[in-house]
């Protein structure tokens, strides 16, 4: 599932996200959800999440499901 709209992100949801440093390359990384960051219902680059690894901050590029990993 993309990650464009925010009522599909839950604060623990599996997600892929590309953080703000690699969106040249667009190396993915993937972690829990710990805060949704964008305050829009929508978003065409992805909603801005921090993971709960690390604190990272990024765009959601997929929702994935546990079984995924």
């Amino acid at each position: 599932m993309s990650g464009q709209r925010r009522a599909d992100i839950r604060i623990g949801a599996l997600v892929d996200i590309v953080l703000k440093k690699d969106q040249r390359t667009g190396r993915l990384t993937r972690g829990h959800v710990k805060r949704i960051l964008t305050g829009s219902a929508t978003h065409p680059h992805g909603i801005k999440v921090m993971l709960r690894e690390g604190d990272q901050v990024g765009r959601v590029q997929a929702i994935l499901e546990e079984s995924d990993e």
